[in-house]
């Protein structure tokens, strides 16, 4: 399988081949998941705030399902802080997805539930990084996400 080079750091990944499909290991999930591009911009995620941003591997959560308006969605990424709150919503696309204004529009649909301080958004090539600002009701870009204290 030709994997897309990615505009992260190099990692270390755990991979196996299971009746003619790729799978890669999940650090979050402790299990093996199909590897589609998606998931292989996810896994990359993963690892940059673990390995870049200090994040804890017990803070981080991927792949859940919430509710919105009663509708069920899933988001990719979400990173808690010591007081159980949500501050991190990472939204990830395949390579080939461009990141366009709808991707944004998702995102911030996500976290008038999650209520998040900080999203990225990355598709592994291009990432954007937002503060939220909840007084003003906007978000403000960043040029990468602060790490969080050792």
């Amino acid at each position: 399988m030709k994997l897309a080079r990615l505009n992260f750091p190099e990692y270390q990944f755990k991979f196996k081949y299971k009746e003619n499909k790729y799978f890669i290991f999940s650090e979050i999930r402790k299990k093996y998941l199909q590897l589609t591009p998606e998931e292989w911009v996810r896994q990359h995620c993963v690892l940059y705030l673990l390995q870049e941003k200090n994040h804890k591997r017990i803070s981080l959560n991927e792949e859940k399902s919430f509710k919105i308006n009663g509708i069920e969605k899933r988001y990719d990424i979400v990173s808690y802080a010591s007081d159980a709150t949500i501050d991190l919503v990472v939204e990830c696309k395949a390579p080939k997805i461009q990141i366009q204004q709808s991707t944004f529009d998702q995102i911030a649909r996500y976290n008038l539930v999650l209520k998040a301080d900080y999203l990225m958004l990355t598709n592994g090539l291009d990432h954007y990084f937002c503060q939220m600002d909840y007084k003003k009701q906007t978000y403000n870009f960043l040029r990468d996400l602060p790490a969080k204290n050792k």
